[in-house]
């Protein structure tokens, strides 16, 4: 039987064409149906933004807490959408409590805390979260020292232990502190050719001097991390490393009486001890303007720091403030961005930011600009710092008060987005429902709220200002616009770094 063959639609139009070219029948046989022709649509008009909707309501899970036996506090936030959870143990001391000469020590007892226990090495602890499929980690930060799991809830008791062993046995191995030590050290010497974060360690000390905890670094300096010895570690760690200085939060699919029922099989023999406080210098307010200019022969471009004191998390400007900041830098249409970037063109981003912390934190301005307009920008940097503290238009209030609302969404939708808002609330003693009323309460911020707290917090006659960049191009014009008192620093001297070879 011979096999029929079926023109394929394209060749079946193409011979009916032909057909009626030729006075045959005008039959058109296609197995696919014709498509419509297209209905011409109404122009969009690209040159006026869309209309922002209302801010949806922020729905927030619920959060359980309770305190076991030995002064060790749970916080449990469900969340069952995904089979997931995240525990994050939150110890409320961090680098605040480096002793002078010693900084960097809490950041180095973080970084050890997963290079070995007493009955697991750092290569067993990797294979076990490898084969269970979780991460474990460790950091410390201003107040706080965390040791962090992100896991399936199907391997939620092994990877608890695992989580349990490195939070509560760490063994500080010398051999692999030593290690540790060496990696510290060469990313130390690493930022001796970096502006950005030589402006960032010479800030922090112009505003809170080498006394003040908040004037030192985190990471410690090539000096103090190369002096630093196990027995400093231990001793950190043995002090600040208690129940009754510490919570454990856990978010994701998991029920309060169950996350009680695993804590005290894990932490219910870890020993409670007083743990001292720590004291910290109070900062001074500069009478005056003054500006660090550090020398990095040959750079490209001016690393800009501007700022002074802010405010503590316990603030009870936070909202006000949030609006301000998202007015000045805090966003990309922020009054900083778009003048420096978008009408000047000196840099590729310029922001500004409140960092809060237990005590007043840094306000900070800062951007990265090529040198041949570090005055120039100079000019523009203090111009918003001046305009600021003027009553913002109605519309540009509307506008950062609705990007922070319509953002806030973002920030709970997994178990670690919710874990991070949360950890701050912990850290500070915030209450835990703040949230609940957070997209109310950014509403609520007037005019006059924003221009209080920026009269209160930026006052551009008195700034701490620190520039890194090649002092023989910058300095001359920088001079011309006597900015105030000028101080010219050292590299070494701001890292506290061995001499150069």
């Amino acid at each position: 039987m011979r096999a029929s063959r079926r023109l394929s639609p394209t060749l079946a139009a193409l011979a009916a064409v032909s057909l009626a070219a030729c006075g045959g029948p005008q039959v058109v046989t296609t197995s696919a149906p014709i498509a419509p022709r297209p209905v011409a649509s109404a122009p969009v008009d690209l040159t006026t933004p869309p209309t922002l909707g209302p801010p949806p309501a922020l729905r927030l899970p619920p959060v359980t807490t309770r305190t076991l036996p030995n002064g060790l506090k749970l916080v449990v936030v469900e969340q069952h959408e995904l089979p997931l959870v995240d525990v994050i143990l939150d110890v409320r001391t961090g680098g605040e409590a480096d002793p002078i000469g010693k900084s960097g020590e809490a950041s180095l007892v973080a970084a050890m805390l997963t290079e070995g226990t007493t009955t697991r090495s750092s290569l067993q602890i990797a294979d076990q979260a490898a084969y269970l499929g979780v991460h474990i980690g460790a950091s410390s930060g201003w107040e706080q020292s965390t040791v962090s799991l992100h896991a399936p809830t199907a391997q939620l008791d092994s990877a608890l232990a695992l989580f349990a062993d490195v939070a509560l046995h760490p063994a500080f191995p010398a051999a692999d502190l030593e290690r540790v030590r060496k990696v510290r050290l060469t990313a130390l010497q690493q930022i001796r050719d970096r502006g950005p974060s030589i402006a960032d360690r010479a800030f922090a000390s112009a505003i809170y001097g080498d006394d003040h905890p908040y004037g030192r670094p985190l990471p410690g300096t090539e000096t103090s991390v190369a002096g630093l010895s196990r027995d400093d570690l231990v001793k950190f760690y043995t002090t600040y490393f208690r129940p009754n200085n510490a919570t454990l939060l856990v978010v994701g699919d998991v029920r309060p009486d169950d996350v009680e029922r695993r804590a005290i099989g894990l932490f219910a023999a870890w020993a409670r001890a007083d743990v001292p406080t720590v004291n910290e210098n109070t900062a001074q307010t500069p009478k005056a303007t003054t500006l660090v200019l550090i020398d990095k022969p040959g750079a490209a471009q001016s690393s800009f720091r501007l700022g002074g004191i802010g405010v503590p998390r316990s603030t009870n400007d936070y909202f006000a403030i949030q609006v301000l900041n998202t007015i000045l830098g805090g966003s990309f249409t922020s009054r900083l961005m778009q003048n420096l970037r978008e009408t000047h063109g000196y840099t590729y981003g310029a922001q500004s930011g409140f960092s809060m912390r237990r005590s007043a934190g840094p306000f900070t301005a800062s951007a990265e600009v090529v040198s041949a307009k570090t005055d120039s920008a100079f000019i523009e940097f203090m111009k918003e710092l001046r305009a600021i503290r003027d009553t913002v238009p109605a519309d540009e209030l509307a506008k950062a008060k609705r990007y922070l609302q319509l953002g806030l969404p973002e920030d709970f939708e997994t178990t670690g987005s919710i874990a991070f808002q949360m950890l701050p609330l912990i850290t500070y003693g915030i209450p835990l429902a703040f949230y609940d009323t957070a997209v109310q309460r950014i509403g609520a911020v007037t005019q006059a709220d924003v221009q209080r707290v920026a009269r209160q917090y930026v006052n551009p006659d008195r700034l701490t200002i620190v520039v890194v960049g090649d002092r023989k191009t910058i300095e001359p014009g920088l001079r011309a616009l006597n900015p105030g008192e000028i101080i010219i620093r050292d590299v070494r001297d701001v890292l506290g770094a061995a001499p150069m070879k």
